[in-house]
């Protein structure tokens, strides 16, 4: 099928942010003394963060908290795991992290040559549940942005992927149908079942072989399979 329209996640996606956050958070640790305040190791942490946040990242896609509640109760959560109940220190750890990780550049392998390959013969936008302030940075921090005409934020739309009207909003906003558009994304809930319940076919980016069910239109391992493809 020829598509006119791709549709790219973000956060996972294009923006490798497991690599990006442990840079950043390390050096907020370092900032902050966590050693010397308990925190047993610099991996640790970060690994415990990496759960609460997720936890709580799909609590704020559900509408179960704010934006302002996620960006602090995480670090609040992970620094409690380790008898640090200091919410002053959470949320002073929130605010520089929001304001250091944006200009973290590492990408997943094969972004910019994927995004190069794509952008002479279709039109391609972001989607994306991440704040609306932080997204904008990461793009232009990473010279992605002259890659895509549309970012869609939630907070731009007012609705979360999943929701369909996260993807109905989307496809307002490019003037396109859904049967000539391609969503690529990682979360195979919010980005990939998201699409396919408004009839939109989908790329699940699936580098860890996560195992799953569901009938989906492609899967890859890595962005330059979309070679095959498209």
């Amino acid at each position: 099928m020829q598509y006119e329209t791709i549709f790219f996640d973000l956060d996972h996606t294009l923006w490798d942010f497991e690599r990006n956050s442990y840079e950043a958070l390390s050096e907020l640790a370092d900032k902050y003394k966590l050693i010397e305040k308990g925190v047993s190791s610099l991996k640790s942490f970060i690994n415990d963060y990496f759960v609460i946040n997720e936890l709580l990242w799909d609590e704020y896609r559900k509408g179960s908290i704010t934006k302002e509640s996620l960006r602090y109760e995480r670090f609040y959560r992970t620094l409690k795991k380790y008898e640090i109940e200091d919410f002053q220190l959470a949320q002073s750890f929130g605010d520089d992290y929001v304001s250091i990780s944006p200009f973290k550049t590492y990408l997943f392998p094969h972004c910019v040559e994927i995004l190069d390959y794509l952008k002479d013969n279709y039109s391609l936008h972001i989607i994306t549940n991440g704040f609306e302030e932080v997204q904008h940075l990461k793009l232009k921090n990473c010279k992605l942005d002259r890659y895509f005409t549309e970012v869609i934020t939630s907070e731009r739309s007012g609705y979360k992927k999943p929701d369909a009207r996260m993807f109905h909003f989307s496809l307002a906003a490019t003037n396109e149908n859904p049967e000539n558009c391609l969503m690529i994304g990682d979360s195979l809930e919010a980005d990939i079942l998201g699409a396919k319940k408004v009839g939109i076919d989908q790329v699940y980016f699936n580098p860890q072989g996560n195992f799953h069910s569901e009938i989906l239109t492609h899967e890859i391992k890595s962005l330059v399979e979309l070679k095959d493809f498209l």
